[in-house]
């Protein structure tokens, strides 16, 4: 099989890379910038899919949690093009296709779902339609559908907070924990929807090999836990204390009040269809990830000391 990626240089998309050339699959990405295996998305546009492509996936996307960027309407279109816009450009490329792919793998967000202390959702669960981030998940998976006169298999991959040592939310805390300051964000009840970037990456490869993987799944792990919780693994799993809170108004501060409920709410996300798929998670649990990533920056601080 041949993969064509729609942003796959990022943190995600560097690990889906390595794991389908392991796999024995051709990976060609969709970039602003050409270069060796990568084509542009003036490219896209302009020629449409590469010949021989035989699975596409849409993971672009302008990272919501930069601290870098003020969250006005600039950045908010910005977030919004590079997700919707970006998807329908490669929905448009297989529907012009002669030869279509098998399969489009796009992802999408569990802000679909409602920020909610009891409630519990698995795919098949209402939401998308309360706020700017629910809403741009649904134009976000709208514009990944293609019509029914297209034979192409279509899958949606609904992420959680994804735990990397080489980026995404790690990468922000990992020097705070290291010296003994991290700690629970606001009251630390609020649940935090969480998967290993192993595990994201495995699911979106189970989708695309795999002919009987079709509609939502949640990339989410099935051991919920809420942002206490993981905060008290992974400072345990670095031998730390997780004594110093961090209050909710400081977040809203740094991200705006919009953008700083993705950390300060939270939503108790089951990935019940993803398992019924017959996906294995390779870190099901939070002991497990914790160590692992923790592990790796360990080594990492270490060799770079």
């Amino acid at each position: 099989m041949s993969v064509l990626i729609g942003g796959g240089t990022g943190f995600v998309g560097r690990h889906l890379t390595k794991l389908l050339a392991e796999n024995g699959l051709k990976v060609t990405v969709v970039s602003r910038a050409a270069g060796p295996n990568k084509i542009t998305w003036s490219d896209l546009q302009r020629t449409g899919l590469p010949d021989g492509i035989t699975a596409v996936v849409s993971m672009s996307g302008e990272n919501i949690l930069n601290p870098m960027k003020r969250w006005n309407e600039s950045f908010k279109q910005a977030v919004w093009s590079s997700r919707v816009d970006c998807t329908q450009s490669l929905a448009n490329a297989i529907c012009q296709a002669t030869n279509p792919p098998k399969v489009l793998v796009s992802m999408s967000g569990v802000g679909y779902y409602k920020p909610d202390p009891t409630a519990e959702y698995d795919e098949d669960s209402p939401g998308g339609d309360f706020d700017y981030l629910s809403e741009l998940c649904t134009a976000w998976e709208a514009a990944a559908k293609l019509p029914s006169s297209v034979s192409c298999r279509q899958a949606i991959v609904r992420s959680g907070v994804v735990l990397g040592r080489d980026g995404g939310m790690i990468q922000q805390i990992y020097w705070p924990f290291f010296l003994g300051a991290g700690g629970r964000i606001g009251s630390g009840a609020q649940w935090f929807p969480w998967v290993h970037v192993a595990d994201v990456a495995g699911i979106i490869t189970h989708a695309i090999i795999n002919d009987h993987v079709s509609g939502v799944l949640n990339a989410v792990a099935p051991e919920p836990a809420t942002n206490a919780e993981f905060t008290k693994a992974f400072a345990s799993a670095m031998w730390r204390p997780s004594i110093f809170p961090v209050p909710g108004f400081v977040m809203n501060t740094v991200y705006g009040p919009e953008r700083g409920k993705v950390i300060l709410e939270g939503q108790k996300v089951i990935p019940k269809k993803t398992l019924e798929s017959g996906y294995k998670f390779a870190f099901p649990d939070l002991k497990s990830a914790c160590q692992d990533v923790s592990q790796m920056l360990t080594i990492t601080s270490v060799s770079g000391s």
